[in-house]
């Protein structure tokens, strides 16, 4: 059963589950440095090792897209497309643009480059995910790259799941290989005879995927190290019950990991979401799951007022967080630490997974105080540059000589006196 907390035990209350684990780091290491080593013929072992297929090729092939496409009705498909445009709606307005401060003989400048190859991790395993495909495949294919690399695990035929093919197709992805887990990501990071290396990677994963990318980190960029997924409401007592469980429920179904958390000033409130998310429990097909989430991670917490929930929120700073008040714009404008952001009763939290067109590749375990959701701007890389003709270099040539020799650095100083 979520658990009920007063502010009293905010100790417990801000402790968060950890990923952190010496065994995985061993593991993953160990297949970065194999796949490195044997390539392909690693990425066979682990196939058959984990995904229990054993594969001659990893590259989809366009009769495998072919087949995705028939198998998915026009109707699931139509439903991709509309949540494509409005994922793209919504990351072309983060667009940079090229500038220059142009005077006279001095310009100094930035243009914006997208990144030119980028792999996107989809996973599989306990389910697989259609909408993270789009969510990480949009964003870079608005930013202009032109290689977008998609790996995700094979099931035991060989096969990646259609919707998922499907959603790449319609997100414009342009390689796919049936391969998961740490070896993915090596093989992205590294290169195979397969697979050509990228300069990032993104997507989420189990905790070896996630370490892999924080092992690979350097190699190439990634996006975030994600840890167990997590979502905040903050609610009073105009919420619905009902649907401030049903979204509890919804991040605790992802992963027995997840954590789900409401936070309000109403003890009705909270006794009755209790007992209505074990009502709702029961009814789903990921019961198990979200039953050992709820058990542990789970929390309620009852404080003094709506100003003391904005407080414990932004020390927090969760993945998702929802506001259900009479006034939650009000709210919402003294929230500085949430990944993306839900506001008022009939704004689900699965609105932002799957369809409103913000991204739901977000930061978790608190990086929310620092981090932003995955965008554009994770695609692209700026390449500054400066342009001065001999005037203006004459007129600022002594203050350059006086900086360089302050630091002890006589051969800068010395690459400006012999232009004057």
């Amino acid at each position: 059963m979520i658990k009920i907390y007063k502010k009293e035990d905010l100790k417990e209350i801000f402790a968060r589950v950890t990923t952190e684990n010496l065994a995985v780091e061993k593991t993953v290491s160990e297949i970065i440095q194999n796949v490195r080593v044997n390539g392909d013929k690693a990425l066979r072992e682990y196939s058959l090792k984990f995904d229990k297929t054993a594969l001659d090729s990893f590259k989809v092939t366009a009769e495998e897209m072919a087949e995705a496409d028939a198998l998915v009705d026009k109707d699931y498909k139509r439903i991709l497309k509309t949540a494509t445009e409005n994922i793209k709606n919504f990351h072309k307005k983060q667009l940079r643009s090229d500038f220059a401060i142009n005077d006279g003989g001095k310009i100094v400048g930035q243009k914006v480059v997208p990144l030119s190859r980028v792999g996107i991790y989809v996973p599989g395993g306990t389910a697989s995910y259609p909408s993270t495909v789009l969510m990480n495949a949009v964003p870079a294919l608005i930013a202009g790259v032109k290689e977008i690399v998609m790996v995700s695990p094979p099931k035991a035929d060989g096969k990646i799941r259609p919707e998922v093919l499907v959603a790449a197709r319609i997100a414009g992805v342009t390689e796919i290989y049936k391969v998961g887990g740490a070896q993915a990501v090596a093989a992205l990071a590294y290169g195979t005879e397969s697979i050509k290396k990228v300069n990032k990677i993104t997507g989420p994963g189990n905790i070896f995927v996630a370490t892999a990318k924080k092992q690979v980190f350097g190699t190439v960029d990634i996006d975030m190290i994600a840890g167990p997924s997590e979502i905040m409401i903050i609610a009073d007592d105009s919420a619905n019950p009902k649907f401030v469980a049903s979204d509890l429920l919804s991040q605790a179904e992802h992963d027995k990991m997840a954590t789900a958390v409401l936070i309000t000033p109403s003890e009705k409130l909270a006794k009755l979401v209790q007992e209505e998310v074990e009502i709702q429990l029961d009814t789903l097909e990921r019961k198990e799951i979200a039953r050992e989430s709820i058990d542990n991670n789970g929390k309620i917490i009852i404080v003094d007022d709506l100003t003391s929930c904005v407080d414990v929120s932004n020390e927090l700073a969760p993945e998702h967080l929802e506001i259900c008040t009479e006034d939650p714009m009000k709210l919402f404008s003294q929230i500085e630490n949430a990944g993306s952001v839900f506001l008022g009763n009939y704004t689900p939290e699965a609105l932002g997974d799957y369809y409103a067109g913000t991204n739901h590749t977000l930061p978790t375990s608190g990086t929310a105080k620092y981090a932003s959701a995955l965008g554009v701007e994770d695609f692209i890389k700026t390449v500054q540059y400066i342009k001065y003709d001999e005037t203006e270099l004459k007129k600022c040539a002594d203050d350059i000589i006086r900086f360089a020799e302050s630091e002890g650095l006589t051969a800068h100083a010395n690459s400006v006196k012999v232009r004057k």
